[in-house]
C-alpha cells in the first residue's frame, strides 16, 4: 500500500510531554466500527470489558540505553550519541549512532557523560562493523552483568525523539516510562499503553472477572523509525525477541474456548500474540525473535481488543491501528482526537480499539 495513505497533520501542541497523574486518568478514545466514538477516560476500561475476558500485559523492562560519549584515538575526538538496540552477546550490541559519518569500524568510542565514568572505569566500545542509516555493531570492554551495570550507571532513559527533541530527559522519566508490570529487562523504548495501568485499575479489571497475563517483548528503536518508502512492501521491520510461557498460551486458549476475548495491551502485546497463533488463532509457545509487519488486508487470529496509544503519521504502528479497525475508521478517530486536545505518543492519551470483522 502506500504509505502516503498513513499520513496526516498533527499540531506541536498534540504532543505530551510528561504523562498524565494518575496514569489512570489519561483520557481514552473509545473505537468501534461502525459506531460513534465515545470520549471516556482509562480508569473505565473495566466497563468496557467483560468477565472472562483476557488482558495480556507486555513485561519488559526499558534499560538506560542512550549513552553519551566521543571518539577516542584520532586526532578529533567528536562527541558521539549511542542507543543501545539490541544484545548480541555479553559484550556486544548493535546500536543506532550519531553522527554516524564520525565512526568507522576500528574506532573506539569511549562513554561517559561530561567526563563521568562508571565505578569499574570508563566504559569503552569498538566499532565492529557499521551499517545502514547509523547502524553500528560495539564491542564493550566490559562483559555480561559488569556491562549491565555501566550501563545503568552511565545510561539514560531513551526517550523517544520526539519527546528529546524538547527538553532534556530527567530523573523523573526514569519513572515515568517504565510500566508497572516492567520485569524482565531488554526494552530500550517502552510498551507505552502499559504506562497507564495502576494499582487500582488492576483491582478494578480482577474485580470485574478480567485475567491478567503476562509475556515480554523486547521493544527495539525500531519502534521511533519513520517509514521511508513510498510503498509499505519495502519497509524493513526490525526484528524484536519475544517469549510467551506455555502456561500463559494454555491459559489464553481456554478462556477464548468458553468465549473469552483477549485484549492486547500496546501494540508489542498484540504483535507478539499475532506472532505466536497458529491460522486457527490458537496461541503457542514462543520464544523467538519477530519482524512481523500487520498493514490492512492483514487478518487478525488472536486479539480481539486493542488498548493503545496515539501513534505517528507514516508509522509502522497507526498502519497496525489500522489493519485492527479499518483505515477510514481510523482516520476518523485521530480527527477527532486532534480536534478534542487528545495528548499523542509515548506519554499522551489511549484508544480502546475493538476490531473490525470486515
Amino acid at each position: 500500500m502506500r504509505t502516503d495513505l498513513f499520513d496526516f497533520e498533527l499540531p506541536a501542541g498534540n504532543i505530551a510531554l510528561r504523562p498524565a497523574s494518575p496514569r489512570d486518568s489519561a483520557r481514552m478514545l473509545v473505537v468501534r466500527p461502525g459506531a460513534d466514538l465515545l470520549d471516556r477516560v482509562v480508569a473505565e476500561l473495566p466497563q468496557w470489558l467483560e468477565p472472562g475476558d483476557q488482558l495480556v500485559v507486555n513485561d519488559t523492562k526499558v534499560i538506560s540505553a542512550q549513552l553519551k560519549g566521543r571518539r577516542i584515538g584520532r586526532d578529533t575526538e567528536p562527541k558521539i550519541d549511542a542507543t543501545l538496540i539490541k544484545r548480541l552477546d555479553g559484550s556486544r550490541w548493535q546500536a543506532l549512532v550519531k553522527p554516524a559519518k564520525k565512526l568507522s569500524p576500528g574506532d573506539v568510542v569511549r562513554f561517559g557523560n561530561e567526563g563521568r565514568v562508571c565505578l569499574l572505569g570508563h566504559l569503552d566500545a569498538e566499532v565492529e562493523h557499521k551499517g545502514e542509516d547509523g547502524e553500528v555493531t560495539l564491542s564493550f570492554s566490559f562483559h555480561g552483568p559488569a556491562l549491565d551495570q555501566a550501563i545503568s550507571d552511565l545510561g539514560s532513559p531513551p526517550l523517544p525523539p520526539y519527546i528529546a527533541s524538547k527538553r532534556s530527559p530527567d530523573e523523573q522519566d526514569a519513572a515515568d516510562y517504565q510500566t508497572m508490570f516492567a520485569a524482565n529487562e531488554g526494552a530500550v523504548a517502552a510498551p507505552t499503553a502499559g504506562l497507564h495501568f495502576t494499582a487500582a485499575l488492576e483491582a478494578a479489571l480482577r474485580e470485574r472477572g478480567v485475567g491478567m497475563h503476562r509475556i515480554t517483548l523486547h521493544v527495539g528503536a525500531g519502534t521511533f523509525l519513520p517509514v521511508k518508502v513510498d510503498d509499505t512492501s519495502g519497509h524493513r521491520m526490525h526484528a524484536e525477541w519475544g517469549s510467551i510461557s506455555r502456561e500463559t498460551a494454555d491459559a489464553l486458549n481456554a478462556a477464548r474456548a468458553k468465549g473469552g476475548r483477549i485484549v492486547a495491551v500496546g501494540t508489542t502485546s498484540l504483535r507478539l500474540l499475532e506472532s505466536a497463533a497458529t491460522e486457527d488463532g490458537s496461541i503457542q509457545p514462543f520464544s523467538a525473535d519477530t519482524a512481523i509487519f500487520i498493514t490492512p488486508g492483514y487478518r487478525f487470529r488472536a486479539v480481539d481488543i486493542l488498548l493503545t496509544n496515539f501513534h505517528l503519521p507514516r508509522s509502522t504502528l497507526f498502519m497496525l491501528v489500522s489493519a485492527f479497525c479499518g483505515l477510514e475508521t481510523m482516520k476518523r478517530a485521530y480527527a477527532h482526537a486532534i480536534k478534542s486536545g487528545y495528548r499523542f505518543y509515548s506519554y499522551g492519551d489511549a484508544c480502546l480499539l475493538f476490531r473490525s470483522n470486515a
